[in-house]
């Protein structure tokens, strides 16, 4: 069995071991050290390089109880999804919830998007917005939201999303919308069309991916 044994300048060793049927194989190593948390792959052919490796990230719980908005930022570069969580997300007022992207600062016009609202397995009423990715097309100050929006990267700096919250045993809202950013996306608002609406209970994740 062959080894490659590099010594340490002061101590220990790092050691390259051959397969003990190693066959005929050659590994060619990447001319650069890539970039922070990159993994070496190969193309199957014996030549490496450095490429992004999946990763999944749980962000941290916001209490949505009061203010206006509740912002997500220093989403990494690398995130190619999002999934936004509500658990009990009620608001003071009756403007519909949307979510707004942003790169650098909230991007707040050009989406495209519509929300519709289903009751008993009957919509209700339908409407669309510019202002964000809406989740709903009705809403009361009563409304006590469960559910998720997913948010996944279409191409460039696109992003496409939709979901669906519960708001009763027959109370269901829906929306999707689209929005082209002006950079790599690092922020997420989640906020009401009037702005003005602030939240009075419940709480609002994030899980990421890339």
């Amino acid at each position: 069995m062959s080894k490659l044994r590099l010594t340490g300048s002061t101590s220990g060793f790092t050691e390259l071991t051959a397969p003990a049927v190693a066959g005929s194989n050659t590994l060619t190593l990447p001319t650069s050290n890539g970039s922070a948390d990159q993994a070496l792959v190969t193309n199957g052919s014996g030549t490496l390089s450095f490429a992004d490796r999946g990763r999944m990230t749980l962000g941290t719980a916001v209490a949505s109880t009061s203010g206006t908005s509740i912002d997500f930022t220093g989403i990494p570069g690398y995130v190619k999804r999002v999934t936004v969580m509500f658990s009990g997300v009620s608001t003071t007022g009756t403007s519909i919830v949307q979510l707004q992207l942003g790169a650098g600062s909230v991007t707040t016009t050009g989406y495209n998007s519509s929300g519709s609202t289903v009751v008993n397995g009957n919509a209700v009423s339908g409407i669309t917005s510019t202002t964000g990715i809406l989740t709903g097309a009705t809403s009361g100050n009563v409304d006590v939201r469960y559910g998720t929006f997913t948010l996944a990267l279409f191409s460039g700096n696109t992003w496409v999303g939709s979901g669906t919250l519960a708001s009763g045993a027959s109370y269901t809202q829906a929306g999707g919308g689209s929005i082209t950013l002006s950079g790599t996306l690092d922020r997420i608002r989640i906020t009401t069309v009037n702005g003005t609406d602030t939240f009075d209970a419940g709480s609002i994740n994030i899980f990421y991916e890339g």
